[in-house]
C-alpha cells in the first residue's frame, strides 16, 4: 500500500513483511544506521503479530532512487479494555523513527492512524516530530559498557551492591543457558510468578516463542536444587545485550537470585562478544530504577512522543486510578493470573 508523498523526494509506504527482499533491505538499514535497536527490526514486529495478534504496520521512507531514508515499525494495538493506539514498537521499550525522513515518516504515521480509526500514535525513542507532545519524565533508561572480564566487572559496581552479587556467588546456584522449549516453559513459569507479584499481567507465552525463534535471543536461567529461581529472557543486537524479560520467585530472594542472574548474563554477553549491556528502562522513582543505578548503571532520560486526537490512551500503571486493580492482581491465585492475564496483556503494548 503506497501513501501520498509527504516531502518530495520521500515516499512514505507500509513496507510488505512477507517480502524477503524488502524485509532484507530494511534489516540492512537497521544495522547500518546510528540509533538502532532490535525492536526495529521486521523480526520484532512479525514475533508481537504471531504472538499477541496485534497487527504490525511498518513504514519506510524512500528516496526517488528506491533508497530507505527512514523506518517507523509501528504496531496497530486493539484493545476493549485499553482503547486503540498506533505504537512504534509494540510491546518495546524503544523502537521509535529511526533514520533521516523524522517529519514524513511522523505524517505518515499520523495519516495511517486517521484511517485505520486509531486515535493516537505513540513513539517510543528516537527524534521528536514537530508538534507532538514529549513525555522525558516518566522512564529512565540504563545501559553501559561491559567490563573485560569477571573481577573488572565486580569492581564496576559499586560498593554495597556489589557485595550482594559476591554474596550470591556464593550459593549453590546452578546457571543453564538455551533456547529448547523446556527452558522457554520454565523461564515463563519464573516470569509469570514474578509478574502476579508486581500487580501486572502475563504477556501471552506465545510472545516469548516467537521472539526466540525469529531473533538472536536466548533464556538464562538460575536455578537452586534443580528448581528455577530466576530466569531472564535477552535479546542481542549489535554488540549489546538486552535482558528483556526476567524476574524471580519469591524463594531465590534469600539466595539473591536476580543478582546471580545478571551477573552471568554479563559473563554470557562478555563471551558473546558483546560490549554493552543495556538494561531496559525503568519508570522514575521506582524500585527497579534503584536497583539499576545501584549496579552502577548512570539513568538517561527516555524521551517518548505522542500525537493524539482526544486524550488517548494511558495504560502506565503508575496511574493512581490501577492502584486497586494491581493491589487486587498481586492476591490472585497463581493459576487464575497466568490464564486471564495474557488476554489482557495482549492489548497493552
Amino acid at each position: 500500500m503506497t501513501m501520498p508523498l509527504v516531502i518530495a523526494p520521500v515516499g512514505i509506504r507500509e513496507a510488505d513483511l512477507t517480502d524477503p527482499r524488502e524485509v532484507a533491505a530494511i534489516d540492512a538499514f537497521v544495522a547500518a544506521t546510528s540509533g538502532a535497536t532490535p525492536f526495529h527490526l521486521p523480526a520484532w514486529s512479525r514475533a508481537v503479530a504471531r504472538g499477541c495478534g496485534q497487527r504490525a504496520r511498518y513504514l519506510v521512507a524512500e528516496r526517488a532512487d528506491g533508497g530507505l531514508a527512514g523506518v517507523l515499525p509501528l504496531t496497530e494495538m486493539r484493545s476493549a479494555l485499553f482503547g486503540r493506539a498506533l505504537a512504534s514498537a509494540g510491546f518495546a521499550v524503544d523502537g521509535g523513527i529511526l533514520g533521516d525522513a523524522v517529519e514524513p515518516l511522523a505524517s505518515g504515521a499520523w495519516d495511517l492512524a486517521q484511517r485505520l480509526g486509531c486515535p493516537s500514535v505513540e513513539l517510543r525513542g528516537g527524534v521528536a516530530p514537530d508538534g507532538w507532545t514529549v513525555d522525558d519524565t516518566s522512564y529512565l533508561g540504563f545501559a553501559r559498557a561491559l567490563a573485560v572480564d569477571d573481577e573488572a566487572e565486580l569492581l564496576a559496581i559499586p560498593r554495597k551492591q556489589r557485595a550482594e552479587v559476591r554474596r550470591s556467588l556464593g550459593f549453590d546456584l546452578d546457571v543453564s543457558v538455551g533456547t529448547s522449549p523446556a527452558m522457554l516453559a520454565e523461564h515463563y513459569r519464573v516470569y509469570a510468578e514474578s509478574v502476579r507479584n508486581l500487580g501486572t499481567p502475563v504477556f501471552p507465552a506465545a510472545l516469548f516463542r516467537a521472539v526466540v525463534e525469529t531473533m538472536d535471543a536466548d533464556v538464562l536461567t538460575i536455578r537452586h536444587a534443580g528448581r528455577a529461581v530466576a530466569s531472564v529472557l535477552s535479546l542481542y543486537f549489535a554488540g549489546t545485550a538486552y535482558p528483556y524479560w526476567g524476574g524471580g520467585t519469591a524463594a531465590g530472594r534469600a539466595l539473591r537470585a536476580n543478582d546471580r542472574m545478571y551477573f552471568e548474563l554479563m559473563r554470557h554477553a562478555r563471551a558473546r562478544g558483546c560490549t554493552r549491556f543495556d538494561f531496559g528502562r525503568s519508570k522514575a522513582g521506582t524500585g527497579a530504577a534503584a536497583f539499576k543505578k545501584n549496579w552502577g548503571f548512570t539513568p538517561e532520560v527516555r524521551r517518548y512522543a505522542k500525537r493524539s486526537e482526544g486524550p488517548g490512551r494511558t495504560v502506565n500503571p503508575l496511574n493512581p486510578k490501577y492502584a486497586a486493580v494491581i493491589a487486587t492482581w498481586k492476591r490472585l491465585p497463581l493459576p487464575i493470573a497466568n490464564l486471564v492475564g495474557p488476554w489482557l496483556s495482549r492489548g497493552l503494548g
